[in-house]
């Protein structure tokens, strides 16, 4: 079981980072990881809506829109269950951590439209009804794990690139490069660096 939860848990980090392979979340991942205090306040809060979000929508799906032909509902469902979760992290970060609420700004509710929030959800969903081994075997804890996974995943591709953008402030830039530009060129090497994992995963744990 450790060995499966540990193979679900890397592969989500690495060989399937929801950021760096499978492009999803850019919004966040470019918007907010100019400092490194913001991109991990971010991230964070990105894990806690995730693996909360999947802890509930799983039991739903199962046991209340599967079993009354109500899966068409599916999307509805989940984005409310998210937006109830980002609404909650909002406020306990305005109450509790001021400035990192401040600096987030309009990205921290955005996280209720993040498509990598509710492309977790529906992936893992796929997973188990695509018949993945790992998730037939313990389909709700390895979703939970899958969760977990991705969004350790998302803050380490928001800690590598923050790391990256703030090196470029003290180089000197072309200025057709400056601003967006250099940013996508950047985004797109942190991106390809990830492709070295692949294979590393079913190496070690084989």
């Amino acid at each position: 079981m450790v060995k499966v939860f540990a193979i679900i848990l890397f592969t989500g980090v690495l060989t399937e980072n929801f950021v760096l392979r499978q492009f999803l979340g850019i919004c966040p991942f470019l918007g907010v990881s100019k400092k490194l205090n913001t991109a991990m306040g971010m991230s964070a809060a990105v894990i806690f809506v995730m693996v909360l979000s999947t802890a509930v929508t799983f039991p739903i799906n199962k046991y209340i829109l599967e079993k009354n032909n109500l899966t068409y509902l599916q999307t509805i469902v989940f984005i409310l269950v998210i937006a109830v979760l980002v609404q909650f992290v909002e406020t306990v970060l305005k109450k509790f951590m001021k400035p990192l609420y401040n600096a987030l700004g309009i990205y921290l509710p955005l996280i209720t439209t993040n498509c990598a929030v509710l492309g977790v959800v529906f992936l893992n969903l796929d997973k188990i009804s695509g018949g993945d081994l790992n998730f037939l075997s313990y389909p709700y804890s390895g979703s939970l794990v899958n969760s977990l996974g991705a969004g350790v995943g998302f803050m380490l591709a928001m800690f590598l690139f923050a790391g990256v953008r703030e090196r470029m402030e003290s180089c000197e830039i072309p200025k057709f490069l400056q601003g967006l530009p250099i940013t996508l060129i950047a985004a797109s090497l942190t991106s390809v660096a990830f492709l070295g994992f692949d294979g590393v995963i079913e190496g070690i744990f084989k």
